[in-house]
């Protein structure tokens, strides 16, 4: 069971790693966002008012650097509906460490390829450990 607190921060966190460092890491100048992907995505139950007032919170808007360009969806402004378009403010802003790390995925693969493999190149380092 989440605290409203430790569930507003896992939404917002969520929608900034899915959503918000994407569109900074392609140069956009607007995101769109909406509520029912991140219910979705969390696989949460009856929390979409939790999801809309954590899209719309000034604390998310202050954490990602973003100005509410629209919001669509029924007068109730809580469902699954609901669309939320911000702006990026700082186009400057770089994604988060885990964002640039998360590029690195994969860059020693021909290395490791032209080495026979991770496993193989780990035995034979392993094999060769205190020979010395």
């Amino acid at each position: 069971m989440y605290s409203m607190s430790t569930l507003a921060q896992e939404i917002r966190d969520r929608a900034r790693a899915d959503y918000i460092e994407p569109a900074v890491a392609r140069g956009e100048a607007t995101v769109t966002i909406l509520a029912g992907d991140l219910v979705r995505l969390l696989a949460l139950q009856n929390r979409t008012p939790a999801v809309c007032s954590a899209l719309r919170s000034k604390i998310f808007l202050r954490q990602c650097h973003l100005e509410f360009e629209s919001q669509e969806g029924p007068s109730s402004g809580m469902s699954t509906t609901m669309r939320f378009t911000y702006r990026l403010l700082d186009s400057s802003v770089k994604a988060t460490n885990f964002a640039r790390f998360d590029r690195l995925r994969g860059i020693g693969k021909a290395t490791f390829r032209q080495l026979g493999g991770g496993e193989t190149f780990i035995e034979e380092e392993r094999s060769g450990f205190g020979n010395v």
